[in-house]
C-alpha cells in the first residue's frame, strides 16, 4: 500500500509533468488541497477557477476566496449557467452531468484561451465508488483529476491537507445546494435560496456539519445522529421554525436517523435492487 508521503510525492511529480493548469476550485476540501500542491509545484503557472450560480452558497465562495488567497494560487471567478438548461433543473438522476457539463463547457475554452493544456479537479478516490454522474462530464472534455489517479481517498485529503497546514482540513463537505432536493423535483432559485439562507442560519447558531433537504413545502433538517438530542434539547424549536417559515417553508422536520452524506442516492438503490 502506497504511503501518504509517496501520494504527495506522486501528485507533486503529475504537477510537475503538466507545466501548467487551471484547478476547478470549489473552495471544498478536495479542490483546495489540489490547489494547494498545484501552487506549490507551479506558483503562478497554476490557476484556480471558481464557478458561481444560484446553486452555490454566498459563504461558500467567499469561504474560497480567502482560502485562495491563503494559499498563493492565482484566482478567477467565472458564471456558469446550468439553470438555464431544463435538463437541468428537472432534476433527473444524472443531473449532476448537466451541471458539470456546462462547468466544463466553459472552463476548457478558459484554458485554452489562457494557455492552461490541462484542467483538473478535486475527485478523490472514493468519488469513484459512488454514485456521481458529473465525473463522466468532466472526463469527457478532457478533465483531470489528480487525487484519483494517485488513488488518495477522503481521508488521505484531509490528512494530507493537515499535514500541509492548511487551516480547513477538517471542513464540512458541502455540494452544491441541488443535491438538497429529492430527484424529481424541479430546481428554481428561489428553491435554492430558500434551502441556503435555512443551513446559515443553523450554521450561525453553531451548528455545522449538517444538510436541510428540501421537500415541496417541507424542510427536513439533517445533523450527525450523536447531535440530534443536544439540537432539540439546546436550540430553541420554536424559533428556528419561524425562521425557515420565513424563509418560505412551511413544515420544519428534524430527520431521526441524521445526517448521511448521499442519502438521497437511497433511492437510486433500491429501484436498481427491486
Amino acid at each position: 500500500m502506497m504511503m501518504l508521503t509517496e501520494k504527495l510525492e506522486k501528485l507533486k511529480a503529475l504537477f510537475a509533468e503538466m507545466g501548467q493548469a487551471l484547478i476547478a476550485y470549489s473552495g471544498g476540501v478536495d479542490s483546495t488541497l489540489v490547489a494547494k500542491i498545484a501552487y506549490d509545484v507551479l506558483g503562478d503557472r497554476a490557476l484556480a477557477v471558481t464557478a458561481v450560480s444560484p446553486s452555490l452558497l454566498p459563504e461558500e465562495l467567499e469561504d474560497a476566496k480567502i482560502q485562495a488567497a491563503t494559499i498563493g494560487i492565482p484566482h478567477k471567478i467565472i458564471q456558469t449557467h446550468e439553470m438555464e438548461n431544463p435538463n437541468y433543473t428537472a432534476n433527473p438522476v444524472n443531473r449532476c452531468y448537466f451541471c458539470k457539463s456546462e462547468l466544463h463547457d466553459n472552463l476548457k475554452p478558459l484554458a485554452l484561451e489562457l494557455g492552461y493544456p490541462y484542467v483538473v479537479d478535486g475527485v478523490n478516490a472514493d468519488d469513484l465508488h459512488d454514485y456521481r454522474p458529473g465525473i463522466q462530464a468532466a472526463k469527457e472534455r478532457g478533465a483531470r483529476s489528480p487525487l484519483a489517479e494517485v488513488r488518495v481517498t477522503k481521508l488521505e485529503v484531509r490528512q494530507l491537507s493537515q499535514q500541509l497546514g492548511l487551516p480547513w482540513w477538517d471542513k464540512p463537505a458541502q455540494p452544491c445546494l441541488s443535491s438538497r432536493f429529492p430527484y424529481g423535483e424541479e430546481i428554481t432559485v428561489a428553491k435554492l435560496q430558500r434551502v441556503g439562507r435555512a443551513e446559515i442560519h443553523l450554521r450561525k447558531l453553531g451548528w455545522q456539519n449538517l444538510r436541510v433537504r428540501s421537500e415541496g413545502d417541507t424542510a427536513r433538517i439533517e445533523l450527525p445522529p450523536e447531535k440530534i438530542k443536544d439540537f432539540v434539547l439546546m436550540t430553541d424549536l420554536q424559533s428556528v421554525v419561524a425562521a425557515f417559515q420565513e424563509f418560505g417553508f412551511i413544515y420544519v422536520t428534524l430527520d431521526l436517523e441524521g445526517y448521511r452524506s448521499g442519502k438521497l442516492n437511497q433511492v437510486l438503490n433500491q429501484t436498481l435492487s427491486a
